[in-house]
């Protein structure tokens, strides 16, 4: 059965061999053993279960979270001659009746359906009249009730080890730690499953965060550098976004705002530009983005710090997905250490959960602040070790000064002590720079010892401070008082003069530069810069004729490959990777024309 597998992969999807441990992961399922799957995004995940439903007997079924993410993977698998649908919603009751009717004649070779429509005892029992090849169930880390994305559908899905017993179960996801993985295995009740877990290392991705100064101006210098390309900007509120995607709209960039409070039709409309068109900024909340399969997002942008590094590494997990250089950016302050903090403490949940919930929010705000590699920081929370720093990361390309911070921080710890461990930043920062704000007035605070000992630095500096002791843990902020800031008991050796401390000197860094393997955009060699217009006009074109995103012709790795291989017979083409036998009848001609142009 691998051997068809093989011949799937090279004249279905069009690759001439299978990727990392892919073949190994098809190999366990068309033994019929379940499996727990673990490949960062881009990695190939749905190859690992579309192909062996595909090789063994009957119809693949795929669980799926969002009616975006069915609609976009059976879209790409009709592209390819595979008769694959989904159940969902948005089907009314004609195209319901016409798809039992296909399955039950043996049409389709792949379902997509919800967690919530499969675990309906009338559906449960009608599939399982059917011969069923496999079972996958993607993003399976929804599962986790610890985790960023849970799904209380996904713990019903234990029942499908009772009705279908003797078909294999595949488990998928790009993010879970150690713990998670255990809870996958035992909600889902997979049985003995081979575990196969890649690395979670993408390289093609640059890591980089700055102290929030002016968030704007900061963002826009950033953009300068990704002109004409796609790229998600997540912020934390709904206002923030439209307010976001209305200001860069001002400066001539194509941003759109994408979250839950928006009209289904005009959300629907912003994705459908966003896959559609080149270069479209989408500006959202976290709502935005999980199983949004566009390969060439070259950018994404953090507003607003995550709820945790499972949340950052997913939501960053989306851009380069066509293994072409990207950035993972992001600028945060003290005001997202305050206001995380606050919404972990505050809600119903029990304390368990929000200790676990501050573990979280500690281990990204630590690597927020680290000076070290960031992607060794990283991959090591996911218990993986990457043996020297990356070289592809700011601190690995503009590693950050420190400053001895000893005088400052107890300056700033005794300032909070003498005011009574009772006010916010913006107060304790009033009485450190010497400003008679009616509130120091009204507390007598212009007395203190410390008004004014902190004028030998700046406010951004100051804050600053603040955010990094707040950080390493000597200062708290105090949900149930407004905010306010707490000494700990790590900050009486710091006070006692016991302890010294270093910390990061914020400052507004220069651009990283780094020689890319890729030509793509701004970076294609001259000669070759029309030819590569050239055949992106073409793929424009098809897809605009077609209905369809152009990267659902072809991605723009494989027109690189176009561009620098120059096939001129169908032959040639068919060896270029992204070019399967569907597409060729479909495309070929059109884009070996293009290609003769240029050999002229």
């Amino acid at each position: 059965m691998l051997d068809k597998a093989r011949h799937l992969l090279q004249h279905t999807y069009g690759y001439s061999r299978f990727r990392s441990n892919q073949e190994a992961i098809i190999g366990s399922a068309l033994a019929g053993r379940d499996s727990l799957v673990l490949m960062p995004t881009g990695g190939g995940k749905s190859l690992c279960y579309q192909i062996p439903a595909l090789v063994r007997p009957g119809m693949g079924i795929v669980v799926s979270p969002l009616i975006a993410l069915m609609q976009d993977q059976v879209s790409a698998l009709k592209q390819l001659g595979i008769n694959a649908a989904f159940l969902n919603s948005t089907l009314d009751e004609n195209t319901r009746q016409q798809l039992a009717s296909d399955i039950s004649r043996g049409d389709i070779d792949l379902l997509y359906v919800a967690p919530e429509r499969l675990m309906q005892p009338r559906t449960l029992d009608w599939l399982a009249r059917f011969d069923i090849s496999l079972i996958a169930i993607d993003e399976a880390h929804c599962v986790s009730q610890w985790g960023h994305d849970f799904r209380a559908d996904y713990l019903l899905l234990d029942q499908l080890r009772r009705v279908f017993p003797r078909v294999p179960r595949m488990a998928l996801t790009a993010t879970a730690t150690p713990a998670t993985r255990v809870e996958i295995v035992e909600r889902l009740a997979l049985d003995n499953p081979a575990q196969f877990v890649n690395s979670f290392d993408r390289p093609n991705i640059r890591y980089s965060v700055q102290a929030r100064q002016d968030g704007r101006k900061q963002l826009i210098r950033f953009l300068t550098r990704h002109r004409d390309c796609a790229g998600i900007i997540y912020c934390l509120s709904r206002k923030r976004v439209e307010a976001l995607a209305a200001w860069l709209t001002a400066r001539s960039l194509t941003a759109l705002p994408y979250h839950a409070g928006l009209p289904a039709s005009l959300r629907q409309h912003n994705l459908e530009r966003f896959l559609a068109e080149d270069g479209v900024i989408i500006v959202a909340t976290i709502a935005f983005g999980m199983g949004i399969d566009k390969p060439d997002v070259r950018f994404v942008v953090h507003m607003d710090l995550p709820k945790s590094m499972e949340a950052y590494y997913q939501e960053t997990g989306r851009a380069g997905r066509d293994g072409e250089p990207a950035d993972a950016w992001m600028v945060y302050g003290l005001n997202d250490v305050v206001q995380l903090s606050q919404m972990v403490e505050q809600g119903d949940a029990d304390e368990r959960f929000k200790r676990n919930e501050r573990g979280k929010l500690d281990a990204l705000l630590g690597w927020c602040e680290t000076t070290d590699c960031r992607r060794q920081s990283l991959l090591g929370y996911f218990s993986e070790t990457l043996d020297a720093p990356c070289g592809n990361c700011d601190t690995c390309l503009a590693p950050p000064a420190t400053w001895d911070a000893t005088l400052a921080a107890r300056k700033l710890l005794s300032c909070v002590y003498r005011s009574g461990q009772r006010f916010g930043a913006v107060h304790v920062l009033d009485v450190l720079l010497g400003r008679e704000s009616d509130k120091v007035r009204q507390h007598g605070h212009q007395r203190l010892s410390t008004f004014g000992i902190g004028k030998d630095l700046s406010e951004q500096r100051w804050r600053s401070v603040i955010r990094q002791l707040l950080v390493r843990g000597y200062l708290m902020s105090d949900a149930s008082a407004f905010g306010a800031l707490k000494l700990t008991e790590a900050a009486r050796p710091l006070l006692r003069g016991e302890q010294s401390l270093n910390l990061r000197q914020d400052t507004e860094p220069e651009t990283p530069t780094r020689a890319s393997r890729s030509q793509r955009n701004g970076h294609i060699d001259q000669n070759d810069r029309d030819i590569w217009d050239a055949l992106r006009q073409e793929r424009k074109q098809i897809a605009d004729e077609d209905g369809i995103a152009p990267y659902r012709v072809f991605h723009d790795a494989t027109l690189m490959e176009m561009m620098e291989l120059r096939p001129t017979t169908r032959g040639e083409l068919l060896h270029i990777n992204g070019v399967g036998e569907a597409k060729l009848d479909k495309y070929g001609d059109r884009f070996l024309a293009v290609i003769r142009r240029f050999e002229q």
